[in-house]
């Protein structure tokens, strides 16, 4: 595929961008049946895409090796109804590396996270980004976030690079990010692609709308897309009262609960699908399984947000 159709696909959603749990066995190992069917589900379940081995999916965890099967899985399981893209990252060798592994997988584009430890000048991280843009045919969304934090100058020599087509944003900074969508507006126009990033991204994407930014991530749709899918739709439709109803009673509720332990957004998430039925398996470590209290109160924060889709706008008002 080449940069413009995925661009083209992405810009037009029809449902949340799927970012999905990496599914483990008993013995640790990675279960691809159980990963091609937690793939097949969210697509089928209206899911605009999928974002394999990605941060949800455990990229850090995965061997080159398994990372390869991996999205070789999701692109099978997906059977072209939507674009696969694939998590790359650490340094730039190793980040190349993982694009072309997820070339030869099948991946549709790649998701570029930061680079790996080092705290990096806007020189050298632009040139780690057009190496990796360089190293396959596949389209780079470059991942803002931790230790790769742009200027808006950076952004425009971003856009401007081959093969990159949009920025996804899990800094949070939104004077920032106003002022990218600016400068790139103004010095480098055309369609280059916005995405909140932020983990429970719902629970901000009212103010990222505000500043031109409409694609967001939506973990939750990993074990409840049809609160994901109900949220995206009244977003869509300007129903702000099913937004307001779901923001105050499932989202803040589950984003306070994953405040209350380092790594919860990757582990409630997969303790969220095994509740919902399918057994995905433990995080892997460094990551620790949520304590059985949290997980009862999960269960509760589920419950009570798919209790409120049974609801009428008009029993809110």
């Amino acid at each position: 595929m080449t940069p413009a159709p995925l661009a083209a696909r992405l810009s037009i959603p029809g449902g949340p961008l799927f970012f999905p749990v990496t599914a483990y066995a008993p013995d640790g190992s990675v279960d691809l049946d159980t990963y091609r069917t937690h793939v097949r589900q969210g697509v089928e379940a209206g899911a605009a895409a999928v974002f394999a081995c990605c941060g949800t999916g455990e990229f850090h965890a995965l061997t080159p090796e398994e990372y390869e099967a991996c999205v070789r899985a999701a692109v099978e399981a997906a059977e072209g109804r939507v674009p696969v893209v694939a998590g790359a990252g650490y340094g730039t060798a190793l980040a190349v590396r993982y694009a072309q592994l997820a070339e030869t997988a099948g991946a549709d584009g790649l998701l570029a996270m930061p680079p790996y430890l080092v705290v990096a000048g806007q020189e050298g991280l632009l040139r780690h980004y057009k190496e990796v843009a360089a190293a396959t045919a596949l389209p780079v969304i470059v991942y803002q976030r931790d230790n790769a934090v742009f200027t808006p100058a950076t952004v425009i020599e971003l856009a401007r690079t081959d093969g990159v087509i949009g920025l996804k944003d899990g800094l949070g900074d939104l004077d920032l990010m106003q002022r990218i969508v600016s400068a790139v507006r103004t010095e480098a126009p055309g369609d280059f692609l916005y995405f909140n990033g932020l983990p429970t991204a719902e629970q901000t994407q009212l103010a990222y709308r505000a500043i031109g930014v409409s694609l967001y991530s939506s973990a939750v749709f990993c074990f409840a897309p049809e609160i994901a899918l109900a949220f995206y739709r009244a977003l869509e439709a300007g129903d702000d009262t099913t937004v307001t109803r779901l923001l105050d009673g499932f989202y803040r509720p589950f984003v306070e609960l994953r405040a209350q332990g380092r790594g919860y957004a990757v582990a409630l998430v997969k303790a969220g699908v095994r509740m919902r039925g399918l057994d995905v398996g433990e995080v892997r470590p460094p990551l620790h399984e949520p304590g059985e209290d949290h997980v009862k109160q999960l269960a509760d924060v589920i419950e009570r947000g798919y209790a409120l889709l049974e609801k009428e706008p008009e029993d809110t008002k």
